[in-house]
This record gives C-alpha cells, structure tokens and sequence, in this order.
C-alpha cells in the first residue's frame, strides 16, 4: 500500500510522521526547505503534560538536553507578587526554542526507516481518487508523488489548503508582541512570571542555561518597534524586577511577534487532511498554537492508521475534523469572549459571572495549561458507557499513573500510547507490591485477559495498582491517543468488545463542525504575519 504524504517539515509534519511510523505506517514528508532550521531562541514553544509526553514517546531528545521546566508561575502587578503556582500536584510546562524542537524531531524521523524526507519539494498540485492521492512537487524532486492519503502540516499559507480551495478565515494581528531572548539573572531562578504593571504587561519563561524569553505585550496595530525602544523595554523590566537596578544581560535574539485567529472552515477533504497553522492559528492570552498542532498530529495518526492497515470507517476519519476543530474552536471562542475583558480592565464579570478571581488567573491559566485558555482537550466519546465514575470524564485525557504490562515492566501510562492499539486498564489495589506470578493468573486477570484478545482491534492489557476516583476493579478502555472512551465496573466481555467496535468505527454520525466559530471569528484580511 502507499504511504502517507506529509507536506511540511516543521514540528507538526515531523510529529506526524513519526507517530504513523511508530504505528508501522510508511510516510514521506515533504519539505519545501533545505532541512535546516535557523536557530531563533526568541521563537519558543511550551509544552503540557500530554504533548510533552508524546514528543518523548516520538524519541525527541531535545526535550531532555534543551527543555527547561518552569519550577514556578509567579503573576505580578508594579513589580510586586500578587500570585504565586508551584507544581507540586502536577507537572511544570516545559519551555525550549522551536527550531530545537523541530531539530530534535527531524533527527528521529531521519533514522525511522519508514520515514522519507525530501527536501526542496514544493507541492504544486495534487489530485485524489477513490484508491489514494496523488502530488506534484517541483525542486530538488520535480516529480509525482502517489501515496494513500495526504496531509497539509504546511503553515498559515497552506498550499494544500490553497489546492483543495478551502476557506480560512478569522481575525488578522489579535495581538502583537515584543520578544527578546536574553541571558541574565533573574531573583527567581527557573520561575516565570507574568507582571501586569501599567501601561503594559509582559512574560519572562525561562529557558535553558539561564536564558529566559520575554514578550511585552504591544498595540495590536502601532508603530514599528525600534532596537533602542526594545532596550529601553528590557532596560525598563529587569530593573523592576531586580531592585531598580538592571542587571547584566546578553542578548541573543529579538523580534516582533503577531497573533492572528483563524479556523479553516473544513479539515478533511476526502483523502486530504489539514493540521497544525494550516487549519488553526491561534496564540493570544498564552494559547499555543504548535502544541495544538501536535493534538491534531496525534487525535488523525491513529486513525489513518487504522485506515491504512484495516480500512478505517469514514466516521472515524471524520471524526478528526469533528473533534479537533471543536476543540480549537472552543479555545479560540474562549480567548475572543476574553479579550476585552483582559485587555481593557473592564467587564471580567460578564465572562466569569459571580466570581470574583482576577484577570491574571485566567492569563495564568492559558500559559500554564488550565481552564477555557490552555486545559486538555475532550472528546464525546463514540459510546456512552460510563459504569463507574473515575477523575477523568469519558473522552477526556487519561492520567499518567503507573501501570504495569504483561511482561512484568512497569512504566507511565502514557508511554504506552503511539502504538496504534487500545489499552485496557484493571483497577488492581496491590499489585504495585505482589509478585507478578502471584496475580497474573489470579482474579479477574484471566477473564479480562481472554476479553481483551477477542477483542476486534489490537489491545494491550495492562494493571494499574491505583487510578483516581476509580475504585478497585474497574477496568478504563483508553484510546490509542490516550481519551478514556469507556469504563466498566469488573470485567464484562461483551460491552468492552462493543465499545471497542465503536472507537474503531467512530461515531455513527460526525458531529459537525462547530458553527459558533465562525460568528465569533468574521472574515477578515489574508494573514500577512
């Protein structure tokens, strides 16, 4: 069978190729670039607990060697620290440059061997038939390319978005920063912060080797920003976050960064898919645009996935564009509901009725992951089974505990997703300090274990010795993308194969996408970032 074409090389294509490969799907990703990114410290990516995770699992090492956890968000007001959010109960976003991250996964995906990258590749054309896709690139490799279906990770100006003549409005320049990556000594070490000091506001996230980024938030539409304005920028908060005495510094990068919204109005176009800033772009009041890329990268490569070995249900490809542009539709309405409450100091109550919590929780919570602004997407599960409660509702991300597989091997949760199968996780209270021998044969195991090998797609049985708010015995159904899609109280062989049968069939109906978006996002200009 054909592989998949890729069409972009940056975080979210090579994310995507990666995550297919590991699920035995051959790729070949084109690049319309030479292969190697401009190093650029001020252009930076923050990553959650579920991205973080899945570029671990990918076998991106710059995480590792150049990532930075934050050890604490510090929120400010005239230099003074109004809120302080430490990380004890969860874990820290973890903060590098984005071409570190692009190298890191442009080295994995050249030693896959199911990984083709092809450089100097610019897609002209492409045409698609009932049996794959077929695309024209001229460059380094001016040729056809035939592959069974195709996905646009190709930036804000798409031209797979262009080819397949779909509509990408929104709103142009939301918002408009000064960035400036710069080395120094902070009296936080490690920390960022968010200081709301008038007339401006501006973050510090720290970065490797005690460099930090720092972003002053500027008119959306305004004047150019000058080199000595900038100085005067950094000259101005580092002296009042240090004593009103600015200390040394060395600069590194700079530049001018602007926010637009915009929702592609389709995600699927028969056997071509969009991802990343060709179907979204988003980033205001510390939304992250590339990390959603990767949830898109992840929710469509299992999917395609079982497309390509079984023949996947055009429900289920569906329901790609289905959740994951309600999902970005959703954070996108949230920061438009938002901004003029945030940005003008009025009206914070309409968007939060009752409650008194202050502007800078809700900008807090869009940096660090949380609320309307930055929590982890969920998705409407394609059954409705739901036996026992658990902390995390149907459809949304699963908890990183400890689990343990057949093997006897102990490890995260999440490091066991990307494999293109279900996991079947027993509630068993004690077996984080039994003897495997004494429990594999024992219980419920054996039962649940002949359950899960009838099951109609790949599963993997696993135990956890605790999961929150389950109690002992239930077992969670997880999708291969990490979304709790059902749990049972014991083991009932005939409803787990059934809810089995839906993940892999998808909902009945797609549900559409939302219409909202487009009321709360009008058309506007073409993006000129």
């Amino acid at each position: 069978m054909d592989p998949v074409i890729v069409v972009g090389a940056g975080p979210v294509g090579l994310s995507l190729s990666l995550a297919l490969a590991g699920q035995g799907v051959p790729c070949v990703v084109l690049d319309e670039g030479s292969g190697k990114d401009e190093p650029r410290p001020a252009r930076t990516v923050a990553l959650h607990a579920d991205t973080a995770a899945m570029v671990h699992r990918l076998g991106c090492t710059t995480l590792r060697d150049e990532g930075a956890y934050f050890t604490a968000w510090r929120t400010m007001r005239r230099g003074r620290e109004s809120r302080r959010v430490t990380f004890e109960d969860g874990p820290a976003p973890i903060h590098l440059p984005q071409h570190a991250l692009t190298r890191g996964l442009r080295d994995a995906a050249t030693a896959h061997p199911l990984v083709q990258l092809v450089t100097e590749s610019k897609l002209d054309a492409l045409e698609q038939d009932d049996r794959g896709v077929t695309a024209h690139t001229r460059g380094a490799e001016t040729t056809w390319w035939r592959g069974s279906h195709l996905v646009g990770c190709d930036g804000a100006r798409s031209t797979v978005r262009k080819l397949l003549g779909i509509r990408f409005p929104g709103r142009t320049a939301v918002e408009r920063h000064a960035v400036a990556a710069l080395r120094t000594e902070l009296p936080w070490p490690g920390e960022a912060l968010l200081d709301r000091s008038p007339p401006g506001e501006v973050t510090a996230r720290p970065l490797a080797d005690g460099a930090y980024r720092l972003d002053w938030l500027l008119p959306a539409r305004g004047d150019l920003v000058t080199p000595d304005a900038l100085v005067t920028l950094i000259r101005d908060s580092l002296a009042l976050w240090c004593g009103g005495t600015t200390p040394p510094y060395e600069l590194l990068d700079t530049g001018v960064h602007t926010l637009h919204h915009r929702l592609a109005r389709r995600w699927r176009d028969g056997r071509c898919f969009l991802a990343g800033d060709a179907a979204h772009l988003l980033g205001a009041l510390g939304t992250q645009g590339v990390e959603e890329g990767l949830r898109d990268a992840e929710n469509l490569a299992w999917k395609l996935s079982l497309a390509w070995h079984q023949g996947a249900s055009e429900a289920l490809l569906d329901s790609y564009e289905a959740e994951r542009r309600r999902a970005v539709a959703a954070r996108l309405r949230a920061a438009d509901q938002a901004m003029p409450a945030l940005r003008t100091g009025g009206g914070l109550r309409t968007y939060l009725p009752g409650a008194s919590r202050a502007a800078e929780l809700l900008l807090t919570d869009g940096h660090l992951g949380r609320g309307p602004l930055g929590a982890e997407p969920v998705y409407a599960p394609p059954v409705a089974v739901h036996d026992v409660p658990t902390a995390t509702e149907p459809g949304g991300s699963v908890e990183n505990v400890p689990v343990t597989a057949p093997d006897g091997s102990t490890v995260p949760l999440r490091d066991q997703l990307g494999r293109g199968r279900l996991l079947v996780v027993l509630v068993a209270p004690g077996t984080g300090v039994w003897d495997r021998r004494h429990w594999v044969g024992a219980g419920l195991m054996p039962r649940l274990a002949a359950a899960v090998s009838a099951l109609p797609v790949r599963a993997e049985l696993l135990v956890a010795d605790g999961y929150p708010g389950a109690a002992a015995h239930t077992v969670l159904l997880v999708r291969p993308d990490g979304h709790l899609a059902a749990t049972f109280a014991g083991v009932h062989p005939a409803g787990l194969y059934e809810a089995a049968d839906a993940v892999r069939h998808g909902p009945s109906t797609a549900a559409p996408a939302p219409a909202p978006a487009s009321r709360s996002l009008p058309a506007a200009a073409p993006v000129i970032d």
